[in-house]
């Protein structure tokens, strides 16, 4: 097959390629790997919470990932591009909120008990599912490089002739190369869970996690908005 042939066939299926779809594939799954902080929130809630919690907290990452695919497909996310009002103020909300996730888990006091996940551990100590998931949902959201990372990456892969169908494709297959991303993040923190059980490492990770949320904060504020 020659190199023209490829953008012809691909322009006459109403979804990608097999060859197409292979390559969107891992370029996709490094992008749901890359250690930020929603795969840190994943990391830390497996660690004091169980796989579970994390797991279930990770839907709202899920639906705020949703929202903004959802938004780049139909062209919104050029808003943040062309705006730099509109992605400055997205930017500083997202970092303050980062930041104070972060001192937050900088000044909680290490807990008494062994890890939260494991059947000894006090049930009343674990914060409500629905906090949890509020906090994956706000870092994600909150965060303008997203939008534009899947402005940029997703649409590149959707067939022109059948726009709709194929970006539904490869949207769906991010969303759930995202959730295998925070099980596996969700499971490591599990694994750490086991060593947090020594007394004074919970209060380290505590300090870790806090520090890494603040630094992301930092990150975010001195992002600046791709040029145009």
């Amino acid at each position: 097959m020659t190199a023209s042939a490829g953008p012809v066939e691909l322009a006459a299926t109403p979804i990608m390629t097999l060859q197409a779809y292979l390559f969107f594939l891992p370029a996709c799954l490094a992008l749901n790997l890359s250690f930020g902080p929603n795969n840190l929130l994943s990391v830390t809630y497996g660690a004091r919470y169980g796989l579970r919690q994390a797991t279930l907290a990770g839907s709202g990452r899920l639906a705020a990932f949703a929202i903004m695919i959802t938004l780049s497909g139909l062209g919104m996310g050029t808003l943040l591009l062309a705006s730099e009002t509109a992605f400055t103020v997205v930017k500083f909300a997202g970092a303050a909120y980062l930041v104070w996730l972060g001192i937050r888990l900088l000044r909680a006091p290490a807990p008494t008990v062994a890890p939260l996940h494991r059947a000894e551990a006090e049930p009343e100590a674990v914060p409500p599912l629905k906090r949890l998931i509020r906090q994956e949902f706000t870092v994600a959201i909150g965060n303008p490089k997203a939008i534009l990372i899947f402005t940029a990456f997703l649409p590149q892969f959707a067939v022109a002739d059948a726009y709709a169908l194929s970006y539904t494709q490869v949207a769906l297959t991010f969303l759930a190369l995202e959730w295998t991303t925070l099980l596996f993040y969700g499971w490591l923190g599990l694994r750490m869970g086991r060593w947090t059980s020594k007394p004074g490492a919970m209060h380290w990770l505590n300090r870790v996690s806090g520090g890494m949320m603040v630094f992301f904060g930092v990150l975010l504020a001195l992002a600046r908005r791709p040029a145009t």
